[in-house]
């Protein structure tokens, strides 16, 4: 199961990268897991392959938590991890079982509402500004995880492919990583300036890099990056320690 779940969180990523290259050319399209699941839900086989990923990724969430729970004994850190992991999981696999059911999610709206909600509260900008440093951090963890190579701990390939597994996920890590900092510098930028409409999820931190000197080519970089990662999850899958 471990196998088909990465396999599915590789094609969304597959799909956000190649949605978040048109955006760098001038195409439309949200790149993020909305967007990934409407353009996966207008293949020839939409409804089937959402329903696939739908489940494939809840169950990786389940997964994800039990070693999460199992780890939580001695091993804060990688219970904590594996947790994320499973949050992230299950929030991608709950959006494509929408999608499958005939309904619809905008990630961006949905966000921006509910930093509206938080930043309301008296604390608000506090707590908005807290979780954008939370969200950069997991940001900066991803890209020391593909520089230091830690990706290895979970993927065991044969020797003779151990050089591609690292060629996909180095690069892969760093993308994600910068692309997810991003969106925590969002969230930071929107509490400084007590304006939720500034905080946005992975579409609108990738958008954002269009209104930036030099940010078409990172934002290039990075879509590419993304689409490396989700072949490098599709070997994590193959190869899953």
């Amino acid at each position: 199961m471990e196998a088909v779940g990465q396999s599915a969180n590789g094609v969304v990523h597959v799909l956000i990268g190649g949605i978040a290259l048109g955006i760098a050319f001038g195409a439309g399209g949200s790149a993020d897991q909305s967007g990934a699941m409407r353009a996966l839900g207008g293949t020839v086989l939409g409804g089937i392959a959402l329903w696939v990923v739908g489940i494939a990724l809840v169950a990786l969430a389940l997964h994800a938590f039990v070693v999460a729970i199992a780890a939580s004994r001695g091993h804060r850190r990688d219970a904590l991890r594996a947790a994320g992991r499973g949050v992230g999981h299950a929030v991608v696999g709950g959006t494509a079982l929408v999608f499958a059911t005939g309904g619809s999610i905008d990630g961006e709206a949905a966000t921006e509402s509910v930093s509206a909600a938080v930043i309301a509260h008296p604390l608000g900008p506090w707590l908005l500004g807290a979780v954008g440093l939370v969200i950069a951090g997991v940001g900066i963890a991803f890209v020391l995880r593909g520089l230091r190579r830690k990706f290895f701990e979970d993927v065991a390939p044969p020797r003779r492919f151990r050089r591609l597994v690292e060629a996909l996920g180095m690069p892969g890590f760093v993308a994600k990583g910068l692309a997810v900092l991003i969106v925590g510098g969002l969230f930071v930028v929107g509490a400084v300036r007590d304006e939720p409409r500034q905080t946005g999820g992975l579409d609108g931190a990738l958008q954002s890099l269009t209104t930036v000197p030099g940010g078409v080519l990172s934002l290039v970089a990075i879509a590419a990056g993304l689409i490396v990662y989700g072949v490098y999850c599709v070997t994590r899958g193959i190869w899953a320690r």
